[in-house]
């Protein structure tokens, strides 16, 4: 059933309850590397400005598990909101209470205030029904535009809907429709991507894409779990011992389901996980003893684009190498070119160290569809119910 739009809600002179996820990269000392999930939510905001609305933003950063933490407050935050959008936000240093009530009840139409991180508060992730009510109290209607947030139960995401209406932002619509476009009718041919270290974090993907992707090409570290489950001697290369049988049932379950599972015929090998190490390239049945495979060697990038290029579909999850590496980065890096050029696929993208590359890379443009969640992408396309997305009321 489908998900109310913010379009559909009454929100003009509306106080808006806005569920944003800015939980943002920083640099040591405290900047903002990315300010993508923010920048991403503008269209939103403005939205809601354009109606008179008052925005009350909720938000949380990092984990503090239920303690202040004086480096994860939202001041910075707030400060790249406002010259993004070029007017004031009022930053308050408490998530309820007194002082927010004042503070809400005081605003005026066109006025943005930002509550402090929700996290510092333990009964976010309990399922506080008296932390909902109480949030709840501080608006006439609830909006969630924090997709990177869908697959978490916290209370601010599930819980306050259950007591205001609700409807989800354009962020949030845009990422439902993309991956129910990608998990639904995807135009064939088909092909999802995978990298990463384990094959224990995309057992769940795997299972769920064998049963609608024509093809799925498999590199990074999990790669060479099924290289070993099928025989090949990988060195020393990353190795789920306990997820070789899972790797072994995957495998024969491609073939019963006519999916094509491509795994590297070629890697780059060195003996340290270092910059500066040596390293080489070797087809996949030359592995030395003593070696460490590291990335995917060019005869699978090539054999990978052939894939690619045939393709109406792509989606691309994980780095096919040690991408923190520069030398052990060009896989990933020339994957992601190959992918971008594509223009004539729906091609969508999701994961953190996926979507970094993709941004250093300037290529965001490029794609379709570049996701903001790493874990909420994931789980939606594993086929499970995300409860942010649940708790959002339906139309018919």
């Amino acid at each position: 059933m489908a998900k109310r739009s913010i379009k559909d809600l009454d929100v003009q002179n509306k106080r808006v309850l806005l569920r944003v996820d800015y939980n943002v990269p920083m640099s040591k000392d405290g900047a903002i590397t990315d300010d993508k999930r923010i920048v991403e939510t503008l269209p939103t905001i403005r939205y809601l400005l354009d109606k008179n609305a008052i925005i009350i933003l909720v938000t949380h950063m990092g984990r503090p598990n239920g303690k202040v933490v004086e480096s994860l407050r939202l001041d910075k935050i707030a400060q790249r909101l406002s010259a993004l959008l070029g007017k004031p936000v009022n930053k308050l240093n408490s998530v309820v209470g007194p002082d927010v009530t004042e503070v809400v009840a005081n605003a005026k139409p066109g006025d943005v205030i930002m509550l402090e991180n929700v996290r510092f508060l333990k009964e976010e992730q309990n399922g506080s029904e008296e932390l909902a009510k109480k949030l709840a109290a501080l608006a006439d209607v609830y909006v969630d535009d924090a997709f990177a947030t869908a697959h978490r139960p916290d209370t601010s995401v599930a819980g306050v809907p259950q007591f205001l209406p609700s409807a989800a932002g354009f962020l949030l619509e845009k990422e439902i429709r993309v991956l129910e476009t990608v998990t639904t009718s995807a135009k064939k041919p088909f092909i999802a991507i995978l990298g990463g270290a384990k094959v224990s974090d995309k057992i769940g993907l795997i299972k769920n894409l064998l049963t609608k992707t024509d093809t799925i090409l498999i590199g990074g570290g999990m790669a060479f779990t099924f290289l070993k489950a099928m025989g090949y001697a990988i060195g020393f290369s990353l190795v789920e011992e306990d997820y070789l049988k899972v790797a072994d049932e995957i495998i024969e379950a491609a073939k019963t389901k006519g999916t094509r599972l491509l795994l590297p015929v070629d890697v780059i090998v060195t003996n340290e996980i270092k910059a500066g190490s040596s390293h080489h390239i070797v087809d996949i049945e030359d592995i030395p003893a003593d070696q460490i495979g590291v990335d995917i060697g060019p005869k699978t990038v090539q054999a990978f684009a052939a894939e690619i290029a045939k393709a109406n579909t792509i989606i691309w999850n994980g780095p096919m190498g040690v991408i923190e590496i520069a030398e052990f980065a060009e896989g990933t890096k020339s994957l992601a070119r190959i992918i971008a050029a594509k223009s004539g696929a729906l091609t969508v993208a999701g994961g953190g160290e996926t979507a970094s590359v993709i941004d250093a890379l300037n290529l965001q443009n490029d794609f379709k569809h570049v996701s903001t969640g790493g874990g909420a992408f994931l789980e939606y396309l594993e086929g499970k119910q995300l409860p942010g997305i649940e708790a959002i009321d339906s139309v018919d």
